[in-house]
């Protein structure tokens, strides 16, 4: 009588599988070994050095600016020092809701076009938050299309 030959579901199959598995994981942890011993020789975190410029326009606006022109892409992320911490006792959760309510529309921006302007645009992230102290809006996009974000 002959034999079907073994399938990969069959018994057969996870016969030699376990011991790949077996195999793969003690190769994992050589490797993983190996690295955390590389770890421990160096005592000193890696240090990284940003350069940037730091200025404040003639309208008090502080502008911190990094170039790296690995990528077209520009990071805009404007900060303005308003939260609940700026807010009086029982009178809580506006600086939230005017970070909402900026993205609706502005002199220069018709209600409800600031998404589809900036994603028209190649913007790859768009969203705002609010702290303690501050509320933020951030937008990454294609450089040359700085003047939009700002």
């Amino acid at each position: 009588m002959k034999q079907a030959a073994p399938t990969p579901g069959g018994r057969a199959g996870h016969f030699f599988a376990l011991p790949a598995l077996v195999l793969a994981c003690s190769a994992f942890l050589l490797v993983a070994g190996t690295g955390r011993a590389a770890a421990k020789e160096t005592s000193k975190p890696p240090q990284v050095k940003l350069e940037f410029e730091k200025y404040t326009l003639p309208n008090g606006l502080e502008v911190i600016l990094h170039e790296d022109h690995q990528l077209p892409i520009v990071g805009v992320n404007i900060w303005y020092h308003a939260g609940p911490a700026n807010e009086k006792a029982g009178q809580t959760g506006f600086a939230h809701l005017f970070e909402h309510l900026m993205f609706q529309s502005s002199g220069h921006v018709p209600e409800d076009s600031y998404f589809k302007y900036l994603e028209a645009a190649g913007a790859s992230f768009v969203n705002g938050s609010t702290d303690f102290d501050r509320t933020n809006y951030l937008e990454d996009i294609p450089s040359n299309q700085l003047e939009l974000a700002l």
